[in-house]
């Protein structure tokens, strides 16, 4: 199976290099595209046999599975102008939020998908979220299942809960590092801990965190209860955790709603610009 790559900028690159570093598929099995060339070229530096296409048209022709790893603005332009390359047994996977399986089958024929990736499955880790479409072939789900499984752990979901799904999943590492940040920011200001050991410190903690609830050793509400000695040095911190940050991540998950609404008038505006050419 050939496997093209419309597009290598931050995520694009990631889930290349995931299913390349899990061996889900082959370098040679690998085609990109990405419209500054120079970030297509530095990916065959590092993976010498994947083929580099200067056009994406030449790519969607020699591929069997299509992902669109461009930004939402942008899906239709290209929708449009690989779809008449596209045969109804390929598949076309998009990574991206707005746009919907649905909407995709507006300009093609064949099975696709919705499938967001995290910056947590560069680690071969984490959570992909799946979406397919009407048409998607019970041959495309599972091969796309498989293919994914190497190096993350694929959930199917509704679109209801696309955004806060992917908030969870896709910039919940970007949330919790800055949150990260901010708590060795404080101990480096308020002590005389330096932000090397500090960082070192937290980082090691994270990772640690992690494997206790992966293993299953603790649920989020019986860790804080086993750390968090009744009249203790926990608990005080606690306690200015819960004073301070009050509705915070309520409010988080209205901005990113919000903006998502705006993505979504965006992308219709897209496809009524797209199918009205």
């Amino acid at each position: 199976m050939k496997i093209g790559m419309i597009g290598t900028g931050n995520m694009g690159r990631i889930l290349v290099e995931a299913m390349l570093d899990s061996q889900a598929i082959s370098p040679k099995s690998l085609l990109i595209h990405n419209r500054t060339k120079n970030k297509a070229e530095k990916l065959k530096e590092a993976y010498t046999d994947i083929a580099v296409y200067d056009d994406c048209i030449e790519l969607a022709k020699e591929a069997n599975l299509v992902f669109l790893c461009i930004k939402p603005h942008d899906t239709f332009t290209v929708a449009k102008e690989i779809a008449p390359y596209i045969t109804k047994d390929m598949c076309v996977v998009t990574i991206t939020s707005p746009i919907n399986p649905e909407q995709l089958e507006l300009f093609f024929d064949c099975s696709v998908a919705r499938i967001i990736p995290s910056i947590t499955n560069r680690a071969l880790s984490g959570v992909s979220l799946f979406s397919f479409g009407n048409r998607c072939s019970e041959e495309w789900k599972k091969t796309l299942s498989i293919l994914f499984e190497k190096f993350s752990t694929p959930l199917i979901i509704e679109n209801n809960i696309t955004r806060v799904s992917s908030d969870i999943v896709s910039c919940g590492p970007a949330f919790f590092s800055y949150l990260t940040q901010r708590f060795i920011d404080g101990a480096v200001e308020e002590t005389d801990i330096d932000s090397i050991t500090a960082t070192k410190l937290a980082s090691e903690m994270l990772i640690g965190l992690g494997e206790l609830l992966k293993k299953g050793y603790y649920t989020l509400p019986t860790l804080q209860e086993k750390v968090c000695v009744k009249g203790g040095i926990t608990g005080e911190g606690i306690n200015i955790l819960d004073q301070k940050l009050g509705n915070t991540f309520n409010r988080l998950f209205q901005a990113t709603h919000h903006k998502f609404e705006e993505d979504l008038d965006k992308v219709k505006k897209s496809i009524f610009i797209e199918k009205g050419r």
